[in-house]
């Protein structure tokens, strides 16, 4: 069978080509690259502001979920001229990279082009790519941790960043997990940040000790427990973004949540199926993001108290 014929998409004021876009990306309904594309673009204004002006990974998957998988870094080469990039450095090897800067919603349908299915922001911008202006705190499930599990700490986390006064805005992971991002001032640096967020983490495990830990060592890990993993706002980590799709087989979606919902919610009932129709009605219920930036320092100063250091990530 041959290839099938490429389609030209219409992207506001640009014209991205998808090639092969009757390619099955996700065997376990059929959907395609080009559905890949269409469900981009039918939550456009959603990923373009998890996406932002933020040095951008992109998980690729050339031939299909089921098939060889690329970390991406780098921008990959044949990028349109309107493609833009942020230089970023990787102390550990002295080397850089320019990776992609999402300004404009067909950047994100040029990546489908390139096969991408995630995308992996960091946690800072392009005007200063090392002051974070994004907490996220990870709910890491065990391997045999319940999903009930997961929804008690959220309520426990809800319960701490209010008596903080931070607005969270929580999410599915598009797996077995939960993430709550909080917008926070760019003051300070990664490892501050970082600090900040295990401080966060022992008050929640203080809270609810038989629900959650905080060890460091995942071979040391109660693999029923959840982990909520501070490790997430490291330098150099990232983790797949509001809107962005997962590479699994069922085209699950990283997803927005209301905190009413998470009693009930199944991270698996939201898919590039089922999202653009909750898109269409809802909006992007983390739209309010970017008006609600907190300052870590209350952290800083548990962290202090605590005499808390985080470990040695290498």
């Amino acid at each position: 069978m041959g290839k099938s014929p490429a389609v030209e998409l219409e992207v506001e004021d640009r014209v991205v080509r998808i090639s092969n876009p009757d390619r099955v990306y996700f065997p376990a309904r059929g959907e395609t690259k080009l559905d890949l594309a269409n469900y981009y673009l039918s939550v456009g204004d959603g990923i373009v502001r998890a996406l932002r002006e933020r040095p951008c990974m992109l998980h690729r998957f050339p031939e299909g979920v089921t098939g060889e998988k690329v970390h991406q870094k780098r921008l990959p080469n044949g990028a349109p001229p309107w493609v833009r990039t942020v230089r970023v450095h990787f102390p550990r090897y002295n080397r850089h990279a320019d990776e992609l800067r999402v300004t404009h919603l067909a950047d994100v349908i040029w990546a489908v082009q390139m096969s991408t299915v995630e995308f992996h922001p960091w946690n800072s911008r392009a005007a200063d790519t090392e002051k974070p202006d994004e907490w996220r705190i990870d709910l890491d499930p065990g391997p045999t941790c319940t999903f009930d599990r997961v929804r008690r700490v959220a309520g426990v986390v809800r319960e701490v960043l209010a008596e903080l006064g931070a607005v969270g805005f929580p999410k599915t992971s598009g797996s077995k997990g939960l993430h709550v991002y909080v917008r926070i001032k760019p003051d300070f640096g990664f490892q501050d940040v970082r600090k900040a967020a295990l401080a966060f983490a022992h008050e929640v495990e203080r809270r609810a000790p038989d629900d959650v830990e905080t060890t460091w060592w995942r071979k040391d890990r109660d693999p029923a427990l959840v982990f909520v993993d501070y490790n997430q706002n490291t330098r150099d980590r990232t983790i797949a973004s509001a809107y962005s799709v997962r590479g699994h087989p069922e085209a699950t979606v990283s997803t927005p949540i209301r905190w009413d919902e998470i009693p009930d919610v199944d991270p698996r009932d939201f898919t590039i199926a089922t999202v653009p129709k909750r898109f269409a009605e809802l909006g992007d219920l983390h739209a309010g993001i970017d008006d609600a930036a907190w300052s870590i320092e209350p952290l800083l100063e548990w962290a202090a108290r605590d005499e808390l250091e985080v470990p040695d990530e290498h």
